[in-house]
């Protein structure tokens, strides 16, 4: 038993100081694609601290820490201190807790186990069978600290931006859950850990047999992140900051990071369910039992993938402009819905004939090829139906002529 709190203790803070760090160092990546996308300098000038040594500004996330921690702690007198205080904790919990039954990799070799040589399972929360609700209900749970936050700053620009999150969040699990169910329904489990071993023993990743799944849950992770260009519960052009308006110091942090912890959560989603996980063709192998060098590269391909699906994360942030918040619930509702339906009816059909009563040879192949039939079917036929054309003029252009508007 106390092997097994040992165990236990490692995995935490490796997790919670690399997500830390993680978060910490996209924040700069992020401002170095940024400007390289808009043909500027970014930061380059913070390196070792008390040296003249630059490193490329690789110091600039210790600065900025340090520039948060040293801010004074101001609470306005006009908000609901209990309350204020309670938001931007519970969303950073809540989003620290999803990482509990996210795998970072397959196991480690048996000769380093613990109890009776047992492979060590590279995942805080090992045997939990129902992962996939899990990362759910903490994403569900991570809106409350976005509302209270809005409510409790008895702020208009907050408030607006806690309704906005309201409406977007909720309104986005939706078709987040549809894009996902189609996965459950192929694989019969929530285990995040059997999803990637299914597609390892195939070697086809759910990506080839459902695109339709797969492009649903991408769009839909932008807004569950509110990132993007959904991030309408914080957009500054009309609100300020949103939610966060009223906050500063390590309260402003801590929104920051969980923020960016939503966008990991999603890619580590996107990679387990869509691309393989840990599996990489010839590479890493499909059973459990693996010895150092493969149990290592099982590592360094997953966090590989998850570092790709982020770079596009924010490659999309920098080049593609805000939506308008009436355009975003349409999309949700007009658009993402119906494909989410689409795709899990037709998920559960193909997968039916050509796999579960097998009528047809090569099962996998025309799931696959099939599945892509619906994709290309799917967004045809909803362009025609729904055109992307929008009309973006200004609401008096629209009145009618004969209105009198001088005062």
């Amino acid at each position: 038993m106390s092997g097994w709190w040992i165990l236990v203790t490692i995995k935490v803070l490796i997790i919670a100081a690399g997500v830390m760090t993680a978060a910490a160092y996209l924040v700069l990546l992020e401002r170095k694609l940024a400007a390289w996308i808009q043909d500027r300098v970014g930061p380059n000038r913070v390196g070792i601290p008390l040296t003249r040594i630059r490193l490329f500004g690789l110091g600039q996330p210790l600065a900025d820490g340090l520039k948060f921690i040293f801010k004074e702690e101001f609470t306005p007198a006009h908000v609901d201190r209990w309350l204020y205080w309670a938001a931007p904790v519970i969303i950073l919990t809540v989003s620290l807790a999803a990482f509990a039954v996210i795998p970072f990799g397959s196991v480690l070799p048996s000769s380093v186990g613990v109890e009776g040589e047992r492979p060590i399972e590279l995942v805080l929360a090992p045997g939990v069978d129902v992962g996939l609700i899990f990362v759910f209900a903490m994403g569900s749970i991570a809106v409350y600290g976005v509302i209270l936050g809005g409510w409790a700053s008895n702020n208009k620009y907050s408030f607006l931006g806690a309704l906005r999150s309201s409406a977007q969040l909720i309104a986005y699990e939706l078709p987040l859950g549809l894009g996902i169910l189609g996965v459950v329904a192929a694989t019969g489990s929530l285990d995040l850990r059997a999803i990637i071993a299914a597609q390892a023993e195939t070697g086809c990743w759910f990506l080839f047999s459902q695109p339709l799944g797969f492009v649903v849950l991408v769009i839909a992770s932008f807004a569950e992140a509110a990132r993007l260009p959904f991030d309408l519960p914080e957009c500054e052009q009309e609100l300020v900051g949103g939610y966060h308006t009223e906050y500063a110091g390590m309260k402003l942090l801590l929104f920051l990071v969980s923020e960016f912890l939503h966008m990991i959560t999603g890619a580590f989603l996107i990679v387990i369910l869509f691309l393989g996980g840990w599996h990489f063709w010839g590479l890493t192998g499909v059973g459990e039992e693996v010895g150092w060098f493969r149990a290592i590269v099982r590592v360094l391909v997953l966090l590989g993938k998850v570092f790709a699906v982020i770079l596009f994360f924010q490659v999309v942030r920098w080049s593609w402009p805000r939506f308008r918040f009436d355009q975003l619930m349409a999309f949700c509702w007009r658009v993402l819905l119906p494909l989410g339906m689409i795709n899990l009816l037709a998920v559960a059909v193909l997968w039916e004939c050509f796999i579960s009563q097998a009528i047809w040879p090569g099962g996998l192949l025309a799931v696959s090829v099939a599945g892509w039939l619906v994709f290309g079917l799917s967004w045809y036929g909803l362009g025609c139906l729904r055109p992307t054309i929008a009309d973006n003029r200004p609401a008096l252009s629209l009145m009618p002529d004969d209105i009198d508007w001088q005062v």
